[in-house]
């Protein structure tokens, strides 16, 4: 099958929330965002016990039907139960604190997507040591300080982001509340994509909401 190129799915990257998705379901939500033209979807829930999080994945899976790469953060194991389930699932994005990129690669396989977080110059030096392939793009923020993920490293800003980007050599999707008037800085800053949770999810139309972000980071 072979894995996407990153420059296809980071552009407009959807991370879901079920509470700030409430009272629509995340399935719902999804659909909604990629018809307003969102490029990739992260399933993320971290209230959600492991059975719980397979049935969201599976669901949400079903609401893409394959348009775009369907990820699940953190959870390898729900990734792998969930393909095993059918699901068109592509891959698991995971942090510093989580099971060692190496690993996940070992695990998920050749054909899976792996995506790291990375916040630091230190962060971004290891992830340059890995072996070719092993990691397919870096999550960089957060960008400014944001509530949907209370335990994120101190806010980079706009050219705390450039900077660190600077050195990559992988693509790097900006994430940490992000909103439509940051797409084009960030582009100009290096960015492959931006990575939204309450600028859609949160959003009276997500489908409106995906269309605006898209069309400043087309801009």
């Amino acid at each position: 099958m072979g894995r996407p190129d990153p420059s296809s799915y980071l552009p407009l990257y959807l991370v879901t929330d079920t509470a700030l998705c409430s009272p629509r379901s995340v399935p719902e939500v999804v659909g909604a965002a990629i018809f307003g033209g969102v490029t990739c979807v992260q399933v993320r829930d971290k209230q959600a016990g492991g059975r719980e999080l397979v049935d969201l994945l599976v669901a949400v899976a079903a609401a893409v039907d394959g348009r775009v790469p369907v990820l699940v953060d953190d959870r390898i194991d729900v990734f792998l139960a969930a393909r095993a389930r059918g699901a068109q699932v592509h891959g698991v994005h995971v942090g510093q604190s989580d099971i060692p990129a190496a690993l996940v690669r070992e695990i998920v396989g050749v054909d899976a997507v792996v995506g790291l977080s990375a916040a630091t110059p230190e962060q971004f030096a290891a992830s340059a040591a890995l072996a070719a392939g092993t990691v397919d793009y870096l999550g960089v923020g957060a960008v400014h300080a944001t509530s949907t993920k209370p335990d994120h490293p101190a806010p980079l800003g706009i050219d705390g982001f450039a900077h660190l980007v600077a050195t990559a050599h992988l693509p790097c999707v900006a994430i940490g509340g992000i909103s439509g008037t940051d797409a084009a800085p960030l582009r100009r800053a290096g960015a492959a994509g931006i990575a939204v949770v309450s600028a859609i999810c949160a959003a009276p139309t997500p489908a409106g909401a995906a269309r605006a972000l898209l069309n400043a980071w087309n801009s």
